[in-house]
């Protein structure tokens, strides 16, 4: 995919699959903002992607509080004078049943990856409307189509992701800015690291596949759905999870 010219932003782009996403879209030529809580781990970031030849800001933001995400978008046409792509990729877990989550897990769970998901694509639309163009790519979950249990939290906030998504395509299509979301399942990630092998084997083996994901798996999608060979496609859940879910 040739993303040369693009602007990206990227929230929770200090690790894992937030981070394998900005340096492949780097990769294929965009200029980064790249956006998280952890200012220390973003500027490793910054520094990976200019080995990679591309310009990269990174801006501390807590995806929660509007004003933090008005400021990220001020950044990235501070630096660049545009926005072509939005990855909302910021997303917490604050795991636990039912009868044993507390309101303020819920809440947290909510915030981030809902709201947050709101905030930053408000903040956003209004120059890609200006500009008639725009890639936004929400980053959701299988467990929001399927669920999982010990997740009522992130399971919600994953399906409205969903349904968040499809009601920002339909408002702005007819402007050339296209909405999917990407729902992986699951990740080779830290997280996943630290299962116990024998948990970890049961979860491969519910996997047609038989194996995880990989985050360059993810990031691969989601630089076709930012790029212009993906320009007739928006409003669509696409799930990378090799048939777990179908």
């Amino acid at each position: 995919m040739n993303l040369t010219g693009k602007a990206a932003i990227v929230t929770g782009a200090a690790q894992g699959i937030g981070r394998t996403i900005a340096l492949r879209l780097a990769q294929c030529g965009a200029d980064m903002v790249v956006a998280d809580v952890n200012e220390q781990s973003l500027q490793e970031v910054v520094a990976e992607i200019a080995k990679l030849g591309r310009k990269a800001v990174a801006v501390k933001v807590n995806v929660v509080e509007a004003a933090d995400c008005e400021a990220m978008i001020k950044a990235c046409m501070d630096s660049y004078g545009k926005i072509d792509i939005l990855v909302n990729n910021a997303g917490i877990t604050r795991d636990t049943v039912l009868l044993r989550m507390k309101e303020e897990q819920w809440d947290q769970v909510i915030a981030v990856n809902l709201k947050g998901t709101f905030n930053c694509t408000k903040a956003a639309i209004r120059p890609m409307f200006k500009a008639k163009y725009g890639r936004i790519v929400n980053i959701s979950s299988v467990t929001g189509a399927m669920g999982n249990a010990g997740q009522a939290n992130y399971s919600a906030s994953k399906a409205a992701v969903m349904g968040f998504t499809k009601a920002i395509a339909r408002e702005y299509g007819h402007c050339g800015i296209t909405v999917n979301a990407v729902a992986p399942g699951f990740i080779k990630t830290a997280m996943t690291d630290a299962i116990p092998d024998k948990e970890r084997e049961a979860m491969i083996n519910q996997i047609p596949a038989r194996r995880l994901g990989l985050p360059e798996d993810v990031a691969e999608l989601v630089c076709f759905l930012a790029s212009d060979l993906a320009g007739y496609i928006t409003g669509q859940v696409v799930h990378i999870n090799g048939g777990l879910y179908m």
